[in-house]
């Protein structure tokens, strides 16, 4: 049986935590803003946002409001 497909904010988190595994995004780094992350990856906001959600869920980043969203390391 072949792999059940995944939503793209699901694959858009795990590209950020590889990223951050990989070391390309820093510990104690801000994420881009939303916007630009729609830009950087190909993505809605919508995905954006529910990604940055997940990766929160994860532990992979915290979200100050006013501030951003930092990374605080490569999670679970």
């Amino acid at each position: 049986m072949s792999e059940l497909p995944r939503y793209r904010y699901e694959e858009l988190a795990d590209q950020i935590q590889e990223e951050v595994r990989s070391g390309k995004l820093a510990t104690g780094a801000a994420l881009p803003a939303e916007r630009r992350m729609t830009e950087v990856y190909g993505v809605s906001i919508g995905t954006v946002r529910r990604a940055v959600a997940l990766l929160r869920e994860r532990g992979v980043v915290a979200t100050l409001p006013a501030k951003g969203t930092f990374i605080l390391g490569a999670g679970r």
